[in-house]
């Protein structure tokens, strides 16, 4: 075992000291429907991915008309014109295939792993659910889907310990109108509200091959694979021109302190801010200071709250990201028998810590590091969430370029510790995030409470 891992350090080392540039090849073409198509071949194993971003997300959506982009998320599996109910998934399955699909606010994911000698399945089952859904969905599939989401929402957040907690930031973070204050799975009341038509039309305004694009990657012959794309999907109408999302920058000026009971054991504690878009200035250094925060045992948070104090069960940091504007939270758990005034005061004290000087070489250098490796990891696969056919696919709806691998990782690798202090001190603001309380039922006294302005 020691010998191996000996092996593996010095590989990374050797890797990181020569530099090598990462690309992942890849052929771009568009239909003259207006689908976008990103070819790419890895023939270490005979198996193909097809992955599909249909440009459609929660954000897409209108105060009062929300949760419809989750519900597609559900519908597209209830068969189509040419694919009878049930046989979706079937038919991958006597294949040895597998599939899933996931939404966001800023977009719908949907993949499909298969060998190689399904390939033409897949992309029959897609195209299929693409331009012939509506031929097979009724009233009553909607309407069973719509349960099913509701049903979903009450297990993932009312009938959940701490389920509402993220439903209560987002409402505090971004106003009303913005695309971000509502969840990506919708509120009861608009599930209840939409009308057989109204799905209708949000689908045939969103679902077509101009908003949408494939991503193939794995054991492929690319002519072959264009070709059974066109053959496939070429049939497919455009829709209707989609503005691209949009909406002014959220900003909060203010800090804000709420409380909710909650059938829990323990009190938590969320601190929340904005912070910048995917890929903007920003971006990677806020990634890197909830590494530093609370990303392992030597972490500055997890060694004080959890380790030496003691006072905390968990407590984990994140830069969430997203299109329009991420968030950077902290979320701590108390002991039993502790507060949540315990947890923020050593919280709020590493804050001003790294305001005031930055973190060391050796911080920035693990946290990069681990990043690094998570990174490098991703790319030994080719299919399902996170491999190389959805990253490619990511990488081409959020900046332009599929091939984004190289720069993604370069923009971690040039932090100093300077940059990390300089993002603490615009961005984590006493007076610009929302604290949230999540307390055991008639246990405020957990709470933390409001607190007065200053260090």
């Amino acid at each position: 075992m020691k010998r191996s891992l000996l092996l593996l350090f010095l590989a990374v080392s050797v890797a990181t000291a020569t530099d090598t540039r990462i690309t992942v090849p890849y052929t771009r073409f568009t239909l003259p429907n207006g689908l976008t198509v990103i070819l790419h071949e890895d023939h270490s194993t005979p198996t193909v991915s097809v992955n599909i971003y249909y440009h459609v997300g929660s954000g897409m959506e209108k105060p009062g008309r929300t949760g419809f982009a989750h519900l597609f998320e559900h519908l597209m599996f209830e068969g189509s014109g040419h694919v009878p109910e049930g046989k979706f998934d079937e038919w991958l399955e006597t294949t040895g295939g597998e599939n899933n699909g996931s939404t966001s606010t800023d977009r719908t994911n949907y993949w499909i792993n298969i060998p190689r000698n399904a390939l033409e399945l897949a992309l029959f089952l897609e195209s299929d659910r693409m331009g012939y859904l509506l031929n097979a969905m009724t009233p009553e599939k909607v309407d069973g889907q719509r349960n099913v989401v509701k049903n979903e929402r009450r297990q993932s957040y009312e009938n959940r310990p701490y389920g509402m907690a993220s439903l209560v930031i987002d409402e505090n973070l971004y106003p009303p109108d913005h695309p971000y204050h509502w969840p990506t799975i919708g509120s009861m009341a608009d599930l209840s509200a939409a009308s057989f038509q109204d799905v209708v039309d949000f689908f045939k305004k969103y679902y077509s091959p101009n908003n949408a694009s494939l991503s193939i990657g794995g054991d492929i012959d690319p002519p072959a694979a264009r070709a059974l794309v066109l053959k496939w999907f070429g049939d497919v109408p455009a829709g209707p021109p989609v503005p691209p999302l949009g909406s002014p920058a959220a900003y909060l000026d203010t800090e804000k302190r709420l409380v909710i009971e909650d059938k829990v054991m323990l009190p938590r504690l969320y601190m929340t801010w904005l912070s910048p878009a995917i890929f903007a200035p920003g971006d990677a250094e806020l990634d890197v200071l909830a590494n530093i925060l609370a990303g392992g045992k030597n972490a500055r948070l997890y060694k004080r709250l959890v380790y030496d104090l003691q006072i905390a069960q968990d407590v984990r940091a994140g830069q969430d990201q997203s299109q329009l504007g991420s968030q950077f939270q902290i979320v701590a758990t108390a002991r039993s028998g502790h507060t949540l005034v315990e947890l923020e005061k050593v919280i709020q004290e590493e804050i001003y810590r790294i305001k005031r000087e930055p973190p060391t070489r050796r911080e920035v250098d693990r946290a990069v590091n681990q990043y690094e490796a998570s990174f490098l990891s991703r790319l030994e696969s080719v299919g399902g969430f996170g491999g190389k056919a959805d990253q490619l696919n990511a990488y081409y709806v959020q900046t332009g370029n599929p091939d984004f691998f190289q720069e993604d990782l370069a923009r971690y690798k040039a932090l100093d510790p300077d940059d990390i202090l300089s993002v603490a001190n615009t961005y984590l603001r006493d007076t610009g995030r929302v604290v949230l309380s999540v307390v055991p039922e008639g246990k405020k006294e957990l709470a933390a409470p409001a607190r007065k302005e200053g260090k």
